[in-house]
């Protein structure tokens, strides 16, 4: 079971004129595979005319590549993820505990932070097992969903956390105070666990990992099949919770 094809992305909100090239952009880096112009235009919800006048900088600069109309990561976005993944602080000090927490739960394990109102992948240690869950860098989904989503919600400051789910829970007022409910317990009980709230027949557990007390950095998620999640959920539950808890001592070191 792999899990790693991109969800749908919702409707952007309204982005200031001189911040729409970059929304392209995050749009085509965050699809997974090259896009059309149509699905692009779609997604940012921009006129055909003027997405053709943001794309025009974006692959002149090696940002954006095209192909038969097809667009995706250019050669200088893929340098800047490289960049990224050697000298990201985060994802350096996380790695170790996330390699051996993949090793000992033979599961796989991801490094996700918040990214405008999505809960991004930053880095995955894919189990070695033939049946494993997995979820690729870069894939996001909205805050609202998942544990992985919920336990980087629960942790922002209170104001952004409740502009967050106002936004994406519009009009939903049961939802919205059960969020709310499930955010509280899950600052109380250090961890969020979920299965198949983001991909069918997978569960996963995530514990946040803080810079310093109170200033989350992000989580880490422990993800496997449900079936054999079933019997070891609170072997796993332990596990990543001491993993995160080791990861956020490490990060006040510095």
């Amino acid at each position: 079971m792999n899990s790693s094809a991109p969800s749908h992305l919702t409707q952007p909100p309204a982005v200031a004129t001189s911040e729409r090239s970059l929304m392209v952009l995050s749009v085509i880096a965050r699809h997974g595979k090259p896009i059309a112009v149509r699905k692009l235009k779609e997604l940012t919800g921009l006129p055909q005319s003027t997405l053709y006048r943001h794309l025009l900088p974006l692959k002149k600069w090696g940002l954006v590549q095209e192909q038969d109309n097809f667009y995706a990561p250019g050669p200088l976005s893929v340098q800047l993820a490289w960049g990224f993944d050697h000298t990201s602080y985060l994802v350096s000090n996380a790695q170790p505990e996330m390699l051996q927490l993949a090793k000992k739960c033979g599961e796989s394990v991801g490094l996700m932070v918040a990214v405008n109102d999505q809960v991004t992948c930053l880095d995955m240690v894919d189990s070695e097992q033939s049946l494993r869950c997995s979820f690729s860098k870069g894939r996001s989904h909205p805050l609202s969903r998942g544990a992985s989503a919920k336990a980087v919600l629960a942790h922002l400051p209170q104001a952004m956390a409740e502009n967050i789910v106002a936004r994406q829970l519009h009009g939903k007022d049961d939802d919205i105070a059960r969020l709310h409910a499930e955010l509280a317990a899950i600052r109380s009980q250090g961890y969020a666990v979920s299965e198949g709230e983001v991909d069918w027949g997978v569960w996963g557990v995530s514990a946040p990992v803080f810079y310093k007390p109170g200033q989350a950095a992000g989580a880490i998620t422990l993800m496997a099949p449900a079936i054999r999640a079933e019997e070891r959920q609170r072997e796993l539950i332990a596990a990543t919770v001491q993993a995160a808890a080791t990861i956020s001592e490490r990060l006040a070191l510095f």
